[in-house]
């Protein structure tokens, strides 16, 4: 599934005029027999298909429970034509699917929750109970069986998280019960712990992921960016900690895509058509991401990572190096100019990665003709038109899930751990499946049986299996059953992975009050490892103990290994130091436009805001900068405006490689505050947006439905009234008035006088105008703006009108006022506050008129 978004937000799609192109024969769906010759594998690898249309329809997700029987979520509504109509209707569903003899077939299958809205995260907790996720929202509710019939008879909410507005490519997936006992997804900069008193939130850092989440035996998890054309990332250590993604966390030419087959579908447009195959030559849509943990393909594959591009109809496998403390990832098949698994089907468009309970890996396969959403085939666009051209949009309603297994597979038993005791659950952490190490220790958590903390104490002592140790010591944990003598015992276990891991149970204990692991944990700054070596300062910076920061970097600058030395960079900074001129409620405001930010647009504007470079294409960009940008920095309705409706084509004369696609399912807040963070970043300084300005904005632009081009967006909005139109006066100091249009930021209009209530400023217009707005900007006598206003505006200059405009003070240098047109020649600006130790001064302004209104 492709996942993002332009200016603001922006997703890799090209724009401009659209070729015409011939028509050609319509692409052709391949029954499930004949796809499997489509596959190219390894020698010794194979695909078998598990479930195929009409059984399921497609399918964008597949877990097992721990009785082994299989959940997929079915996106039934999503484009099935090249609009997208009907898409929110609420006729998707999770089906069931359960091998009743243990032969390796699902051979029993049932509708287990119906009539839902493009469901896109499954959990399942006990027996007959999954939590489940739709478009739209945040919240999460229990669907139960309660009479073994395999449809769920029961819902109710699980999880309250609210809406959640946006393009539904733009939304969590995931819902990963990690090793540490918290629940994952992308987007979103929380995680969730179930606790037997009820869900608890908890804080993370952004994760810049979409769709797809997977984790490693360890817990470090895995997400992928699909918009931003980067593949996996925030993958060095769990985002609790921050999202690390150094540049030299991929081997050379490790974007590089090898596919087997293309017809230029790729967002990116014709740049991102490998010649003259016409195959896709870089990372469009990466998604659906796991480590594989099982048991029955070849040793060799156990911690690579597998990610599905199905714009590229591939598979990736990545293997994952560790060098000094820094994951570095890489393609095996570079080299070969190949990937791990390819096809020649048009149609293979594997969005997910799934660990079985049967030790191999299971693929799901949306198998349709379109894998984009609508807003990124909209009439005009280069895309809509090369699927017009092969009529990809005519292929829906499919869709299969595949085994990848080995010659060397065998099969196993089925899992039946809903009938098993607690101490044979116990058993299954020893198990050489991650999915049953997992699964067992989610059950004994959610039990919470602690009749079997004696024998979890024994396995994390004695047990000879590493991992084993370290999952009976997060099931403790899970348990509110570790001990400190038991924490420090694994501190000084003969495996680092341990040591690393209970570390991170310390923190628990720190929590609840036991800070005497500082010392213990400072100790492990000088262990032989650097993982775990890193772990100490991750878990230091997150404890925010009393001096943590010297104590952080004074381990960074002792190491030589380069993961302590790249990721420690991170770690060493200093948020928040430039948040220090903003007040409280700003600040909370800026950090939710910060978030926004992050996790949405910044893999396509970069974190720095200069843009993210297109793979393979030098000095070309897919979304501009926000740095100076005339429409973020100018009048508050541009970037508004951009946000609501989106926007297409050339930006001052240059083209991008994206078009921004409208974010007005957003609510008012939300817009709010990534304009505003936005606006205060990248070297931008202006004022914040309030949620009534956008509310507004949306009535004033309620009747357009297609994106802005530049020059439209330009002509709709406030026009300033050139310098030479204004006539000012001044309450004080009136000589000097006209320092404020001189053009020059140096010069300054000032009251010579320490701010008192009463002052006023005058602007005289030549002639009557639609004025809407008026800018103040003091940046080079930063502490001199107006300790609060009101604007009254005069036709004549002696009847004034109530106030237009009013505000209490706002601590910025730019003071930016808008109202409502309103047809005047004189404006007036009353100081409203008294500031000792500062005159009121304005270097320069501008004075807007609309006419568009």
């Amino acid at each position: 599934m492709k996942t993002r978004t332009l200016l603001i937000c922006t997703a890799a799609i090209a724009h401009g005029e659209p070729a015409k192109l011939p028509s050609m024969p319509p692409v052709k769906a391949l029954s499930p027999q004949e796809a499997v010759g489509s596959f190219q594998l390894p020698e010794g690898y194979r695909m078998e298909l598990v479930l195929s249309e009409p059984e399921i329809k497609e399918p964008v997700v597949t877990v097992f429970d721990g009785n082994g029987r299989m959940f997929v979520a079915e996106m039934r509504t999503y484009m099935q034509d090249i609009d997208g109509n009907g898409q929110r209707e609420p006729a998707s569903r999770i089906s069931l699917h359960t091998d009743t003899d243990g032969d390796g077939t699902y051979d029993k299958h049932s509708i287990f929750a119906d009539k839902l809205m493009l469901p896109r995260m499954i959990l399942p907790l006990g027996k007959g109970q999954i939590v489940v996720n739709e478009t739209d929202s945040l919240d999460l509710y229990l669907h139960t069986d309660t009479n073994n019939d395999g449809v769920a008879d029961k819902k109710e909410l699980w999880w309250r998280g609210g809406p959640r507005g946006g393009n539904l490519e733009h939304q969590p997936s995931g819902l990963v019960w990690a090793i540490d006992n918290a629940i994952y997804t992308t987007y979103n900069n929380f995680r969730l712990r179930w606790t037997p008193e009820g869900i608890r939130k908890e804080e993370t850092k952004a994760n810049d992921g979409q769709w797809g989440l997977g984790h490693d035996n360890t817990g470090n998890l895995y997400y992928v960016n699909a918009g931003g054309e980067k593949g996996p990332l925030s993958f060095q250590a769990p985002v609790v900690y921050g999202m690390f993604n150094p540049q030299d966390q991929f081997e050379k030419g490790f974007t590089t895509l090898f596919p087997a087959a293309g017809v230029r579908d790729f967002q990116g447009g014709p740049g991102k058509a490998r010649e003259p195959e016409g195959t896709l030559n870089g990372f469009s849509s990466g998604a659906g991401i796991d480590v594989y943990r099982g048991d029955q393909l070849p040793a060799e594959m156990l911690g690579d990572v597998f990610f599905g591009e199905p714009v590229g109809r591939l598979v990736r496998r990545a293997k994952v190096a560790n060098e000094g403390g820094l994951k570095v990832l890489s393609n095996p098949y570079q080299n070969a100019g190949s990937e791990f698994l390819r096809s020649t089907d048009l149609c293979f468009r594997p969005v997910n990665m799934t660990n079985a309970p049967d030790g191999t890996l299971y693929i799901t396969d949306m198998y349709r003709g379109i894998i984009q959403e609508a807003a990124w085939v909209n009439p005009g666009s280069y895309l809509r038109t090369i699927v017009e051209q092969y009529n990809f949009d005519k292929i829906t309603g499919r869709g299969r899930v595949w085994r990848l297994a080995h010659t060397t597979t065998k099969k196993v038993k089925q899992p039946r751990m809903y009938e098993e005791t607690t101490a044979q659950l116990a058993v299954h952490l020893a198990s050489p499946n991650g999915w049953w190490r997992d699964t067992a220790q989610r059950l004994i958590v959610l039990r919470q049986d602690k009749s079997v903390v004696p024998l979890l104490e024994r396995v994390a002592r004695i047990h000879t299996a590493p991992l084993t140790r370290l999952h009976a010591l997060w099931t403790l944990q899970g348990l509110n059953s570790v001990t400190p003598a038991l924490v420090r015992e694994k501190m000084a276990d003969a495996d680092p992975q341990v040591r690393a891991g209970a570390i991170r149970v310390s923190e628990t204990l720190f929590r609840q009050g036991d800070a005497s692991f500082r010392k213990d944990i400072e100790k492990l700054a000088a262990d032989a490892d650097p993982n775990v070596v890193l772990q100490a300062c991750m878990t230091a910076k997150y404890l925010a103990w009393p001096d943590h920061q010297k104590f952080v970097t004074d381990t960074v600058l002792k190491s030589t290994a380069k993961g302590v030395k790249e990721i420690g960079a991170y770690l060493t900074l200093s948020p928040g130091e430039s948040l220090a001129e903003y007040s409280d409620k700003e600040r909370v405001v800026l950090k939710k436009g910060e978030e926004i930010y992050s996790t949405l647009c910044a893999s396509c504007h970069g974190q720095n805001g200069l843009g993210t470079e297109v793979a393979g294409l030098k000095g070309h960009t897919l979304a501009p900068p926000l740095g100076g940008s005339r429409t973020i920095t100018s009048n508050p309705k541009g970037g508004i405006y951009v946000l609501l409706k989106g926007m297409q084509g050339e930006i001052e004369g240059k083209k991008y490689e994206g078009l921004m696609i409208p974010m007005a399912s957003n609510d008012d807040e939300w817009i709010a505050s990534v304009l505003s963070y936005v606006r205060n970043n990248f070297g931008n300084r202006g004022s914040f947006i309030n949620p009534a300005e956008v509310a507004q904005a949306r009535k004033d632009t309620a009747g357009r439905n297609e994106p802005w081009t530049y020059q439209e967006l330009q002509a709709r909005l406030p026009q300033v009234i050139p310098n030479s139109h204004l006539k000012l006066t001044a309450s004080e100091n009136n000589d000097e008035t006209n320092r404020a249009i001189d053009g020059s930021a140096e010069s300054r209009y000032s009251t010579n006088k320490f701010m008192r209530p009463g002052m006023w400023f005058q602007i005289e217009l030549d002639k009557e105008a639609p004025v809407s707005g008026l800018t103040l900007d003091t940046r080079t006598s930063a502490n001199d703006y107006p300790r609060g206003y009101e604007v009254s505006v005069s036709k004549d200059g002696r009847e004034w009108s109530q106030p237009v405009a009013k505000a209490p003070e706002e601590k910025n240098p730019i003071t930016e006022i808008t109202f409502q047109p309103t047809l005047a020649k004189y404006i007036k600006i009353t100081q409203l506050g008294s500031a000792d130790g500062n005159f009121w001064s304005i270097h320069e302004l501008q004075v807007f008129e609309d006419k568009k209104q």
